[in-house]
């Protein structure tokens, strides 16, 4: 009879050490499974991105694949949640605003500023968005390439992607 008592609490033990695994595991090593806490307005770094021609122009560049896609005037714009993708087409005169740098083996001018955002529909409270105004020129082109998120937000590597991407076709 004791030898019964001695299984019980053993494989009670047994049972109460198995499920207390959920958590990290004790090397320190992160938990592969454990939720990614972003920031609002983070884009993850699995999303896919494919190629896009607007017509009538004669650029192409990579948006992020499923967002929402709409056009006012000239301007194409992609949005999803908190970010903004938007890019125009136009006749090329002067100097552009901003920092010249080397994207794609072209010199292209960028201007980095916030912006406030407009409220929501719903809670009626506006973020601040970081912005990334690119410039790029081809021969008489001009495209404006506009890259939108909230202050904070950390989708370097994302604007990088779109920013790179820009391909002249004519």
């Amino acid at each position: 009879m004791n030898a019964r008592i001695l299984v019980i609490p053993a494989c009670l033990a047994a049972v109460a050490v198995g499920a207390c695994g959920g958590g990290s595991p004790s090397n320190g090593a992160p938990n592969p499974n454990a939720a990614e806490n972003s920031p609002p307005g983070d884009i993850p770094d699995n999303q896919i991105y494919v190629r896009y021609h607007p017509g009538g122009t004669h650029f192409s560049v990579k948006v992020p694949e499923g967002w929402g896609r709409s056009q006012a005037g000239g301007t194409v714009r992609f949005t999803d949640k908190l970010n903004s993708v938007a890019m125009r087409e136009q006749q090329a005169a002067g100097k552009p605003p901003g920092t010249p740098l080397k994207r794609a083996g072209q010199t292209v001018y960028l201007a980095k500023s916030v912006a406030q955002a407009a409220p929501n529909a719903v809670t009626g409270k506006a973020i601040t968005d970081a912005v990334e105004r690119y410039v790029y020129d081809h021969g008489a082109h001009r495209l404006v390439l506009t890259l939108s998120g909230p202050k904070g937000a950390d989708n370097v590597d994302p604007w990088r992607i779109v920013s790179d991407s820009v391909r002249w076709s004519g």
